[in-house]
């Protein structure tokens, strides 16, 4: 049997991803510890796309890994677990990974292929140091003049489910006094 229709058997002739039922194939996973059909997913062409090219990512697409993310098929896990990383700046996948429960051989599989663009990721810190992550609570450290807001946005104030601002590692977006706004990083803390 060869390992696209092995696949497509696993699959049920869809997505293993999103569902979809059209335009279908393997697409192998990068540092896999296994050979053949369980080294691969069977996936559409949009999700295919997406994860080839990464700058062709639609966030909203993936929101289908909410169910997919608890496939029993380890190359499924990994790719799922892969792409929440990729895309927790967005704020939503933070709270799918926090979810989700990989065994300690899959995880490593997951951690071994993440992406080397890590390594070039923007890493966000607070005045103290702390790495920031999508989701977290900060305070403000400083009474902040909020321009085009018309209100000074108080010390002390809590902003919760902050979001990384992917290109600038000096700002980060968080609703104060019911609006969305751009604070930056030298004026918070990270709160525990």
């Amino acid at each position: 049997m060869s390992i696209e229709t092995e696949l497509q058997t696993r699959a049920e002739s869809k997505c293993e991803l999103c569902g979809a039922t059209e335009n279908l194939g393997v697409h192998e996973i990068p540092a896999s510890p296994n050979d053949g059909a369980d080294a691969c997913v069977f996936t559409c062409e949009t999700c295919r796309d997406q994860m080839e090219n990464p700058d062709h990512v639609d966030a909203n697409h993936w929101r289908c890994l909410n169910d997919s993310m608890w496939s029993q098929v380890p190359a499924v896990q990994v790719v799922a677990w892969r792409m929440l990383n990729q895309l927790k700046g967005e704020g939503w996948p933070q709270d799918f990974l926090d979810m989700m429960y990989l065994e300690d051989d899959v995880r490593a599989w997951a951690e071994a292929g993440a992406s080397d663009s890590d390594a070039d990721a923007v890493v966000h810190r607070d005045s103290n140091g702390a790495v920031l992550e999508a989701g977290d609570t900060v305070t403000l450290i400083k009474d902040l003049n909020v321009k085009g807001g018309g209100f000074t946005a108080k010390r002390g104030t809590a902003v919760r489910g902050i979001r990384l601002v992917a290109d600038n590692a000096e700002h980060i977006e968080g609703r104060v006094s019911g609006q969305q706004i751009v604070i930056l990083t030298q004026f918070v803390k990270k709160s525990n």
